[in-house]
């Protein structure tokens, strides 16, 4: 099976970030309500699937189960094609860090495509969540009760920050490695350990958070408020920034992209052609062999 390696992940990534940035708002709007809705939907299967398990007979493990099918979401979002505002705190800010990107384009992608997040979220969680009966019935009532009033008023505004930054460099990582798989199945697999680790380890994700919080104010369970989702999606948000500028984009432009870096490569490509030139004739014809075998597709 072939794939990038990591510095061609980073020219990937640099490539989308940009085509993300430069989409006009009405495309950005519709992708990022859908990439909401397929979050969404993943939070509720979450719901559906661990409603019933409790921990005194289960322990943890229904965080785990809860993560396995939470990976739906982003394999939605990645394979299907949408915008989604955790994604994009990566891919977009690595563009912008090769100057390809402008600072007013990077904050109006964040602005659009949250925006469209929130409609999506929004949609599934009165619609299909709590007008449907899905989550009304007793077990799901309890479960997403459970998970509201953790994360709208158990956790504190640090654990939240912090748990976001681990969620989104987790989820980044998951949309870092599928960039680097040339077919489904690849991206697939990449996509699904980095997401059920984070739900499993109790992490916090905005866009998730954009359906859990207000799934439990329509359908009544607990006492969570829209005031307290506000204040969790603020510090969800600050903290899944912080996790995808610095510790992916950030840290991949600093080790494969940074113009010392590209500089580096470029000399050392030269050094490479001029040592294969003075090996003689058969160096040189086996340097034309790879050549001509790497221009062809891959895969």
């Amino acid at each position: 099976m072939s794939f990038k390696d990591p510095k061609e992940i980073t020219q990937a990534g640099i490539k989308t970030g940009t085509v993300k940035a430069k989409l006009s708002w009405d495309k950005a709007l519709v992708a990022s309500f859908l990439a909401g809705a397929y979050i969404a939907f993943g939070g509720l299967l979450a719901i559906t699937v661990t409603s019933g398990m409790p921990k005194e007979t289960w322990g943890s493990l229904p965080t785990l189960f809860a993560g396995a099918v939470f990976a739906l979401g982003l394999i939605l979002v990645v394979i299907a094609g949408s915008e989604l505002l955790t994604g994009n705190f990566a891919l977009v800010p690595l563009a912008a860090f090769t100057k390809r990107v402008p600072p007013r384009q990077l904050f109006q992608n964040f602005g659009i495509v949250m925006f469209g997040n929130l409609l999506g979220s929004l949609f599934v969680a009165y619609f299909l969540a709590d007008q449907t009966g899905v989550v009304t019935q007793d077990l799901q009532l309890a479960r997403l009760e459970e998970i509201a009033t953790l994360k709208g008023q158990t956790e504190t505004e640090w654990q939240i920050f912090l748990r976001a930054v681990g969620c989104n460099w987790l989820v980044c990582l998951a949309v870092w490695m599928a960039l680097a798989a040339t077919d489904i199945a690849g991206k697939i697999l990449a996509i699904f350990f980095p997401i059920m680790a984070f739900v499993a380890m109790g992490f916090d994700h905005v866009v998730a958070n954009m359906f859990f919080l207000p799934a439990a104010i329509f359908a009544g369970a607990g006492d969570v408020t829209w005031g307290d989702a506000l204040h969790n999606w603020l510090f969800a948000g600050l903290g899944n920034f912080v996790g995808a500028a610095i510790f992916v984009a950030g840290a991949y432009w600093y080790l494969y992209a940074r113009p010392e870096e590209e500089a580096g490569a470029g000399a050392g490509g030269v050094r490479e052609e001029v040592d294969t030139a003075r090996a003689g004739g058969n160096g040189a014809r086996e340097e034309a062999g790879a050549v001509g075998a790497s221009s062809q597709p891959a895969g």
